[in-house]
């Protein structure tokens, strides 16, 4: 098995080298991951200029560039095979209900399974962030499970992993993604040189994080696991527009 392995917060990003030494046990990786942190980056590709490829002590490589530039340059230019499997983590933080639209993590996923490739996001949940073992035990565990089952299609998948030990993690649930309220407003400040800069606030409190969605199961320690699809067409309104524009 061969997976390549990205992220969003950098190359240097604990998640990510905790994620590749458990991987390395199970499968021949390839890390390809950005040169910085691009946490929010979503999909977008870098069309403005070219990227670099280079080469980290740690055998590592990052690009100057989004987490979906890392997985589009290696699977279509940098790697002379296609990888069995893409894993983008260990995200330092949740990707859960609403997030996923802007998450870097779940792009760089879902560049993979745009190829063709299973691919799954990974994202530790909680303040601390200690547990980065867990997540990548929990990881490990889903790439061998997948490798050896046989899909008609690839599967895209997010992962949610409470940070807690891995012993007192309370099982897996197949989830749905949850909702939230809308984002907190902006928080305005000054610079240093009096200029008036604006931060994006953070993200808004659950709104819908009943039963069956990843925010109640991260809330009783289990871990989330969501397919997710690409199609964003609202097939419910097709009717109603074409009868609009009188088709």
């Amino acid at each position: 098995m061969r997976i390549l392995i990205s992220n969003d917060d950098g190359y240097f990003a604990p998640g990510l080298a905790c994620l590749a030494e458990h991987l390395a046990r199970v499968a021949d990786i390839v890390v390809v991951a950005p040169e910085r942190d691009r946490s929010g980056a979503s999909n977008s590709l870098t069309l403005d200029r070219p990227l670099k490829l280079r080469r980290a002590a740690n055998g590592f490589y990052y690009v100057n560039g989004t987490p979906t530039d890392c997985v589009h340059l290696a699977v279509t230019g940098m790697l002379d095979y296609q990888p069995d499997m893409v894993v983008s983590g260990i995200n330092a933080g949740a990707n859960m209900g609403d997030d996923t639209i802007y998450s870097g993590t779940v792009a760089a996923a879902t560049e993979g399974y745009l190829l063709g490739i299973p691919s799954l996001a990974i994202s530790l949940v909680g303040r601390d962030l200690k547990n980065y073992e867990t997540a990548a035990r929990v990881a490990s565990d889903l790439v061998q499970r997948i490798n050896c089952q046989t899909h008609h299609q690839p599967w895209l998948l997010n992962v949610n992993v409470p940070d807690v030990p891995y012993e007192q993690l309370q099982g897996h649930e197949v989830t749905r993604l949850g909702r939230r309220h809308k984002a907190e407003p902006v928080i305005k400040a000054q610079s240093p040189n009096g200029e008036t800069v604006y931060w994006v606030g953070p993200a808004g409190r659950e709104q819908d994080a009943g039963e069956g969605t990843d925010f109640n199961a991260l809330s009783l320690s289990r871990v989330s696991l969501t397919p997710l699809q690409i199609d964003l067409t609202q097939y419910s309104q097709l009717g109603a527009l074409g009868a609009w524009l009188g088709q």
